[in-house]
């Protein structure tokens, strides 16, 4: 069975760090690209950061040299390593694989459309 799911989430002070982890089952993240999204109540789906299968990556420009994402295939893991967090980074994060099987991840990958097999989300909360 076909499944991804997050883990690492919790509530940190401004300041702090957290690293999140992907963990794909019945498939290998070696063969897709993988993303990170976030989302917070009544907004739109954020794309957060991309690694591709050549592990190529890119992020959104509010988290770029903050956050850090990279993989373990021969684990099946994806990480998010986030640091120097701020409240605005508080949302429900999720990870996600690509729909096809392309080495890498298309321009517009932060719109999340190329993406498929969701995971549930695991909460990261930033105080102040």
């Amino acid at each position: 069975q076909v499944q991804t799911v997050e883990s690492g989430g919790g509530s940190v002070q401004a300041g702090g760090s957290l690293r999140l982890t992907c963990t794909a089952f019945g498939y290998s993240p070696s063969y897709y690209y993988m993303g990170w999204f976030r989302r917070t109540p009544g907004s739109e789906r954020e794309g957060v950061a991309v690694i591709g299968r050549d592990g190529s990556t890119n992020y959104a420009d509010s988290v770029k040299g903050r956050f850090t994402i990279s993989k373990d295939n021969t684990k099946k893991k994806v990480f998010l390593q986030m640091n120097s967090l701020k409240p605005e980074d508080t949302a429900m994060y999720y990870c996600a694989r690509a729909v096809n099987s392309f080495t890498s991840y298309p321009a517009d990958w932060y719109l999340g459309t190329a993406f498929g097999d969701w995971g549930q989300g695991t909460q990261v909360t930033v105080s102040s």
